[in-house]
């Protein structure tokens, strides 16, 4: 039997990124941080927050230019 990927919070997403809490929530609403509503919390799986980070969903529009 494999073990499914626990719910975390707001709290354990900003602590796993190292990023405060209000950060997490700026991101949900401007930038489609994978998060799912649960009664009045926020919960997400950190394997799709990872992935969302890879993909560059959290790079601020400068953060995409390359060098020369």
């Amino acid at each position: 039997m494999h073990e499914q990927e626990p719910w975390v919070s707001v709290a354990e997403v900003a602590k796993h990124l190292g990023i405060a809490k209000d950060t997490v929530y700026r991101w949900i609403e401007s930038k489609s941080l994978p998060a799912h509503r649960v009664g009045r919390l926020w919960k997400f799986k950190l394997s799709q927050v990872d992935a969302w980070i890879e993909a560059g969903g959290a790079a601020e529009p400068d953060d995409t230019t390359e060098g020369p």
